[in-house]
């Protein structure tokens, strides 16, 4: 009960880092807005769209801790889970989907470049990669094992590098005029920006197609479980994951004549959950039969097999 308690506490903790990294975001991506269109700055507006998704990854990811954090109830057997990853895709959609629009509007803009004014641009990108430096100090301290808070720890940390690009086309553009920095700027977060979000579309995709968790391979469960003494073999193995680290797995074990079943079920449950880490197995253990069976006529006349 005490690891129980233990967790929650943690939960309890990563909710309030995320909320704090949230009010941060959200103040500040206002503040960036109004720059980005005073100063006509698509670096800016681009960093911005990421600081929004940063703001909706963050905040889908408590909404989706909350709702982890519920008991399992009526038809949800498995809680609800899954909402983490479920956020994570979202998180990852729309990433791409901005990074698209910044690309298109980026690249009309290195064909024929605004006149930006380099000073706002670079004054706000500091200040962005300042705040996000605090988000992302403030995040690392929050549950990363699970896909959810690493899915918003990875957003604010490719911000990061958005705004020092940013901050980097301010001075070019401040020192030597060229105009095109900022559309420059402007595709590498977009670059950024496709690179975080394909990542979170992979792994939830991973969780959202039963594929086995990351490091747990089948082959080598099913190898692991077949080598026990005793088990004839193993088949019908399915390992998945329900939601970031709670994996799960069910198998059919056929096991020598003679031998107590529910032994070997308890015996092969502690392995799993030793040397895999998986603690919600399901393992249906049958005794085979050896030698010719004798099973009684049903009716007279008629041989049983």
């Amino acid at each position: 009960m005490h690891d129980h308690a233990h967790h929650h506490h943690a939960a309890e903790a990563s909710r309030a880092r995320l909320t704090t990294a949230l009010v941060l975001i959200l103040g500040f991506m206002a503040v960036e807005v109004v720059a980005g269109i005073l100063a006509d700055s698509l670096a800016l507006l681009s960093d911005a769209a990421h600081m929004l998704t940063d703001a909706g990854a963050i905040a889908l990811a408590l909404v989706a801790a909350r709702l982890a954090q519920r008991p399992a109830r009526g038809g949800f057997t498995f809680g609800l889970g899954r909402a983490e990853i479920l956020s994570a895709l979202v998180n990852g959609v729309t990433l791409v989907a901005l990074a698209a629009v910044i690309l298109v509007e980026g690249i009309q803009r290195l064909v024929d470049p605004p006149t930006v004014e380099g000073a706002p641009v670079l004054v706000v990108a500091l200040v962005g990669v300042v705040v996000n430096v605090v988000a992302t100090g403030v995040l690392a301290g929050a549950d990363r094992s699970s896909l959810n808070v690493e899915g918003a720890f990875q957003h604010v940390l490719t911000d990061l590098f958005a705004f020092i690009a940013t901050a980097i086309a301010g001075v070019v553009i401040l020192t030597t005029g060229f105009g095109r920095a900022d559309g420059i700027a402007a595709l590498l977060v977009a670059a950024l920006m496709l690179r975080s979000g394909w990542g979170l579309l992979r792994e939830s995709g991973r969780v959202l197609l039963e594929a086995s968790p990351r490091g747990v391979d089948p082959n080598e469960v099913g190898r692991a479980l077949a080598s026990e003494p005793h088990v004839v073999e193993v088949h019908d193995l399915h390992v998945w994951e329900v939601t970031s680290g709670m994996p799960s797995l069910s198998a059919h074990v056929t096991v020598g004549a003679g031998c107590d079943v529910q032994t070997h079920r308890r015996r092969l449950a502690d392995l799993l959950s030793e040397r895999f880490g998986i603690e919600h197995t399901t393992l249906q253990v049958e005794a085979r039969h050896e030698g010719p069976l004798a099973i009684e006529p049903l009716h007279p006349g008629q041989r049983a097999g």
